[in-house]
């Protein structure tokens, strides 16, 4: 069983890797189209002309105007939204079909009746993780039971091992991406403060102009300076709300899953003589 789940673990990660790569390099392509061809179409400015003014009330052609890092920092919004609906997803499978504590009563019902098989039956039919981690648990649980070579303190450790690997199989896939949410929460900001700083050279570039100063080069300066800070705040923003909340999930469900294991070790300690 070990082996069989350690390559289902191995085919697990690769698939997340790739999945992850796809997603990265996705969300950097359609950043860079929505910003050429959607913001950047000629019809949200004027005289048809992306290197003229936007329209009035033209957000596209504004928020174009914001320069060659608003694709980065588009892309880095997606890559929060793909990531975001990801862990959801994923959240959703490990939760299991039905309430968690709804099972975890049945399961300690079972356990007190000492009917192991009906509760891996009932580990099978919740198929989230931590019916996984239980079921791996309730088979060592009845092995040991009958397993007459063993002193009931080299039980007990058993089947706490048992529980702590089936535990560090499922729990590292809750987790899994959320360091990319933390990073982009972090880079977001610079990135727009990088698009700032560029912003402001070219703002005073257009007053540093002899005579008077290039008024268009001065609007665009100042745009590109205040759209790139907006969006490098909200992708930030975004990143850390869904990083919190996810990571809040996350903990709170790790909590049951060690929970349901200490009643699981404690109903075989009361139940081994």
């Amino acid at each position: 069983m070990s082996k069989k789940n350690n390559k289902g673990g191995s085919l697990g990660n690769a698939l997340q890797s790739t999945f992850t790569v796809l997603a990265i390099i996705v969300a950097f392509v359609a950043g860079y189209v929505v910003y050429k061809y959607i913001m950047g179409n000629p019809v949200n400015f004027e005289g048809n002309n992306p290197a003229g003014s936007p329209l009035p009330g033209n957000y596209l052609g504004i928020i174009y105007k914001g320069g060659m890092i608003v694709p980065f920092l588009i892309a880095l919004n997606l890559l929060v939204i793909i990531f975001s609906v990801e862990r959801a997803i994923t959240l959703t499978r490990a939760k299991g079909k039905g309430r968690i504590n709804v099972f975890v009563k049945s399961l300690q019902n079972f356990l007190d009746s000492d009917k192991i098989e009906d509760a891996v039956a009932s580990c099978d039919k919740q198929a989230g993780s931590l019916a996984n981690v239980m079921k791996a648990g309730l088979l060592r649980y009845r092995t040991l039971q009958h397993d007459a070579s063993l002193e009931k303190d080299q039980k007990i450790l058993a089947l706490q091992k048992e529980f702590e690997e089936a535990s560090a199989l499922e729990l590292p896939m809750l987790s899994r991406n959320l360091v990319i949410l933390s990073t982009i929460a972090s880079i977001s900001v610079l990135t727009g403060l990088m698009g700032t700083v560029l912003g402001m050279i070219k703002a005073f570039a257009a007053l540093a102009t002899a005579g008077a100063p290039d008024a268009l080069a001065l609007a665009t300066g100042i745009s590109e300076a205040l759209i790139n800070t907006a969006f490098g705040i909200f992708g930030s923003l975004l990143a850390i709300v869904m990083y919190n909340f996810f990571s809040t999930q996350i903990d709170s469900f790790t909590y049951k899953i060690d929970e349901a294991g200490f009643s699981l070790v404690q109903s075989f300690a009361a139940g081994t003589k």
